[in-house]
């Protein structure tokens, strides 16, 4: 139950960055449920091996081409719909930022206490 839960937060998060800035397109909630569940299926199965292959960037840049990391793993999954447009990597990377803001407030609200920073 609890990822359900999490699974609609992250629909949610998406939306809310979609319909604010601009950055990535979805058309209704319907779509960003689907696109948040095919997020996750790419972040498990495609991120680990881009992560594995951009390892020296990773540690050159201290870490910050993660973040570059997360708006490529955008732009995959919103291939698989033609519903989600998005406006090239520099906009899904600050799309990903502001998604992960909104995800932790929102965990914050209805998960006090458990919610975790993790440096």
């Amino acid at each position: 139950m609890d990822y359900i839960i999490r699974l609609v937060i992250y629909s949610l998060a998406i939306l809310i960055v979609s319909r604010f800035t601009k950055l990535i397109e979805i058309k209704n909630f319907g779509t960003a449920l689907l696109f948040a569940f095919v997020l996750g299926i790419v972040n498990v199965l495609i991120r680990p091996i881009f992560l594995f292959i951009s390892l020296p960037l990773i540690a050159l840049t201290f870490g910050i081409f993660l973040i570059f990391i997360n708006g490529l793993m955008i732009i995959i999954a919103a291939a698989f719909f033609k519903n989600v447009k998005t406006k090239g990597c520099l906009s899904s990377a600050i799309a990903s930022v502001l998604i992960s803001l909104v995800v932790f407030l929102f965990e914050m609200i209805l998960f006090p206490g458990q919610t975790q920073i993790i440096y």
